[in-house]
């Protein structure tokens, strides 16, 4: 029997509306009950770190790779996010004390902070030495910053990193140590090399070419990043259920193309990873 052109056209919006409400309630079925009753993840963000996570200087408003990303793991699950802005040290309490529902925020999958969350890995990051362009005469290679003071982010692993690499490459080959000057944040650090209180920062390899594009021909690189590792979104242990969820949305996004094109848009193609990971662990 053949159908009319309406009949089949009714016919075919019914059947979209039901695939659309299967694929919904399937998103939900994913997600911890209170969740997928509010529609709404509570993440944790500390906005100074461009390019993952920053306020525009003209609107004001958050941006950034993450929240690119947060808002495409949020579309793919049928939710909004609720961004709620902390100071560093205040990103793991809000976690385990239920304040939030996950930590998205260049965070450092350490192996020291998985007794208390779980990380899905979804960029790296390496420790990467940089100076003032114009001293690259003088400091040629990373060795030439033994003795001196090198500034970096103190809420971040780099002040330990540095000063473990300082060990092992000055203090044991007979050499001055490191002076490692911590800072309230990157572009702290990067004002005390203008200002040649220091002679040398560390930043992340994923963010310092953002920094070297907002000012051309001011910082360079010194050497390969020393320290890597992966940056994860955080999850409290207690909550399995929602970890698991934006995990298979962020593999979704991995296969449909979604989070290349968001690396490509914030220029973070060496940083990126071709599967997702957890807790250090990347699926063969």
């Amino acid at each position: 029997m053949n159908l009319t052109p309406l009949r089949a056209a009714s016919g075919l919006l019914v059947f979209l509306l039901s695939t659309l409400c299967s694929v919904s309630v399937l998103h939900a079925q994913t997600l911890p009950d209170v969740i997928a009753k509010s529609k709404t993840i509570k993440v944790a963000v500390n906005s100074i770190y461009p390019p993952m996570e920053y306020k525009d200087p003209d609107s004001g408003e958050l941006t950034g790779f993450d929240i690119d990303l947060g808002n495409a793991i949020a579309k793919e699950l049928g939710v909004k996010l609720e961004w709620q802005e902390s100071a560093f040290e205040q990103l793991l309490p809000s976690l385990t004390t239920g304040r939030v529902d996950m930590i998205l925020s260049g965070m450092s999958d350490l192996p020291k902070r998985r007794d208390s969350v779980d990380f899905l890995d979804y960029v790296n990051s390496g420790a990467q030495f940089y100076i003032l362009a114009s001293r690259a005469g003088e400091i040629r290679s990373a060795t030439d910053l033994c003795g001196k003071s090198v500034g970096t982010s103190r809420s971040t692993s780099f002040p330990a990193d540095t000063a473990d690499w300082s060990a092992q490459h000055c203090v044991a080959a007979g050499k001055p140590a490191i002076t490692v000057v911590g800072t309230e944040d990157t572009s702290s650090a990067r004002m005390q090399l203008k200002q040649t209180r220091i002679a040398a920062g560390v930043q992340g390899s994923e963010t310092l070419p953002y920094a070297m594009k907002l000012e051309p021909n001011t910082y360079k690189p010194i050497g390969e990043p020393f320290a890597t590792s992966p940056e994860g979104i955080a999850f409290a242990k207690s909550n399995p259920k929602l970890r698991d969820a934006v995990l298979a949305a962020l593999n979704r996004l991995v296969a449909n193309g979604t989070y290349r094109t968001i690396v490509a848009k914030w220029g973070l193609q060496s940083s990126a990873v071709a599967k997702i990971g957890v807790n250090g662990v990347t699926p063969q």
